[in-house]
């Protein structure tokens, strides 16, 4: 009996072992341990990120969601007192081992937030910033970039004539459009959304989901979410987390219809959470 009523991505008609195989995995996990301190937060976290693929991480607050993809991209390193165990990998490096280039890691795993943070300048410097820091000082190039990046965040035909006004004009909405597109536009190979529609109306939820399905084509996707409609709309992979575990990972209209555990099944009908 289906628990919650799912809108399925579209089937991409592969079989199951297809993503399975390494060569497809983009990042992965191998007995995640995560310490603020005394107090464990991430406990022998197993869990593959498929490439061109969208993953949704579900489950209660203070579960350990936001910590986790924060380690994907070494944003903890900024928290003092931590300690993590385990390994992360992306394209089967260790992303903390004594070879890793943060700034690198970085690059290529982005982050946009909950909340839009673009930076207090035009909408054009938002997006010149990361490249200029990059060693890119071909004003041509600079501008190709920018065009594209705004393009691939469907917010260029809104604000084609205002490249030269300030960023904090826009609405929330474009504003965190604005976001993933100062992400794009270093070229990145994974995303990560950490509930980034937790502070927009319905409407520019609505784009930025549509946004999510679209970018699904270049990027590696994974989205923290506590709307478990917008994971079933956005994701094809949810995993959902409790009290510091991964509970259960797979296909999300199977997580959604016919989950394995109990647990998950106790969160999606709403026992808890």
């Amino acid at each position: 009996m289906a628990i919650n009523t799912v809108i399925p991505k579209k089937n991409r008609n592969i079989d199951d072992s297809f993503y399975r195989e390494m060569k497809f995995v983009r990042m992965r996990t191998e007995n995640l341990n995560f310490y603020y301190g005394k107090k464990q937060a991430l406990k022998d976290i197993n869990i593959n990120i498929y490439q061109n693929h969208s993953t949704a991480i579900i489950g209660p607050s203070g579960c350990g969601k936001s910590t986790l993809i924060r380690l994907f991209n070494r944003m903890n390193d900024l928290v003092p007192n931590t300690r993590i165990e385990g390994g992360i990998y992306l394209d089967d490096k260790d992303i903390n081992g004594p070879k890793a280039d943060v700034v690198e890691i970085r690059r290529k795993v982005g982050m946009v937030f909950q909340k839009p943070n673009p930076f207090p300048k035009t909408i054009y410097e938002n997006l010149s910033y990361g490249l200029k820091i990059q060693g890119i000082n071909d004003k041509t190039l600079i501008e190709q970039k920018v065009v594209e990046s705004l393009q691939k965040a469907a917010l260029w035909d809104e604000v084609k004539d205002r490249l030269h006004d300030n960023a904090l004009g826009l609405s929330g909405g474009q504003q965190q459009r604005l976001c993933i597109a100062r992400c794009i536009a270093v070229e990145p190979e994974v995303i990560l959304f950490d509930e980034p529609c937790a502070s927009l109306d319905p409407i520019a939820t609505a784009k930025i989901e549509e946004l999510i399905e679209e970018l699904e084509k270049y990027y590696t996707i994974v989205i923290v979410t506590h709307n478990m409609q917008q994971a079933s709309r956005v994701s094809e992979y949810t995993a959902f987390m409790y009290l510091g575990e991964l509970i259960e990972f797979g296909k999300t209209e199977k997580i959604f219809t016919v989950p394995k555990e109990k647990k998950t099944e106790e969160y999606l009908s709403g026992k808890f959470g």
